[in-house]
């Protein structure tokens, strides 16, 4: 980040509490996988801020801004915009502290509470926040996630050719998504996207969300990368996730467990191919590290998502046998070329 635009930013900071830039303290607060960065804005009376700044030229933040307003008046837990400046690119927001929800999976029994209100926070979104503005998660833009496994992970990274049966996986991973009841979707409800201030979860991270499959950000949450669920964990969370959603109407007695069970694992394995891809185009053509680490996470979560489609065991056999070797052995090529410290 260049000194004139962190110029720029302090300055227009200042600008809005009505103070000189020489009053109030920036510290770096994070980052993330785009190009968005944040900082800690903290006054002359101790209050914090944060700032969000998203370089206009790189990313749009005007569905952040959107988003946020939209959910903040229908009840649900986002941080304030305290102002915007969408030319420039600079957000002044919130301070939900540093305590994103996956620093409380302690243990077993905790990751299970706070899964149990995450879920809950899933069915308040839901049913709260109209989904008809959005964005739709279509069969195109289903699509054209799944290809990002051939093209960054398989072809790029590896090198390899995808097998014949990928062709069949990717048309009913599509299908099966299409055939659930489409809802408001945050698409990255992940722990770290969610942050616990004042003892109650907040969501951030949410300019992606869309219309689309009533599991997704189910799976989000019960297939990241901070605590691995069992079988029959991951099957106890989504059947309570099935039953709340027939309870208050979101999903109607037409879909019977068993079938949205299907299609949640069906989106599982959606979402995985999808991040395998996206970790690799962010290594390859982004230049970002770290996320090289976390492709065994998410060839975990395929694996256990491919086993519950046994219609695409010759696409699993081609998992198991063939991409997991490989990226085993291009992670220990990586890491004897990572500089020693």
């Amino acid at each position: 980040m260049s000194s004139s635009r962190i110029n720029a930013l302090l300055n227009w900071a200042a600008t809005q509490h009505d103070l000189s830039a020489h009053e109030i303290n920036l510290a770096p607060a994070g980052g993330d996988a785009s190009f968005r960065r944040y900082f800690r804005l903290t006054l002359p009376s101790g209050e914090t801020q944060v700032i969000m700044d998203a370089p206009p030229e790189q990313e749009d933040a005007s569905s952040f801004v959107a988003i946020a307003r939209q959910w903040r008046a229908a009840g649900l837990p986002v941080p304030r915009i305290h102002a915007a400046d969408l030319a420039a690119g600079f957000l002044l927001l919130d301070d939900l502290g540093e305590t994103p929800l996956q620093t409380l999976f302690t243990d077993a029994k905790a990751v299970h509470a706070h899964t149990h209100d995450a879920l809950s926070l899933i069915g308040a979104l839901q049913n709260r926040a109209n989904p008809a503005a959005l964005p739709a998660f279509d069969a195109a833009l289903l699509g054209r996630e799944l290809d990002l496994f051939p093209e960054w992970h398989v072809h790029a990274w590896l090198g390899l050719p995808v097998p014949d049966s990928w062709g069949a996986l990717r048309a009913d991973l599509i299908e099966q998504a299409l055939a659930q009841p489409a809802v408001t979707v945050h698409r990255d409800f992940d722990a770290m996207n969610l942050m616990v201030h004042q003892d109650a979860l907040y969501m951030i991270d949410f300019q992606d969300a869309v219309e689309g499959p009533l599991s997704y950000d189910a799976i989000s949450l019960l297939r990241g990368r901070y605590w691995h669920f069992t079988h029959d964990d991951f099957n106890a969370f989504m059947a309570a996730f099935y039953q709340q959603a027939r309870r208050d109407g979101r999903l109607s007695s037409a879909t019977d467990e068993a079938t949205f069970l299907r299609q949640s694992h069906a989106i599982a394995a959606q979402r995985s191919l999808k991040v395998l891809g996206i970790f690799c185009r962010l290594t390859l053509r982004d230049a970002k590290s770290g996320y090289l680490e976390r492709l065994p996470d998410f060839l975990a979560h395929l694996e256990a998502s491919l086993a519950m489609l046994p219609e695409h065991a010759d696409f699993a056999a081609w998992v198991t046998q063939t991409l997991r070797p490989a990226i085993q052995q291009k992670l220990s090529a990586h890491s004897e070329l990572e500089p020693r410290r």
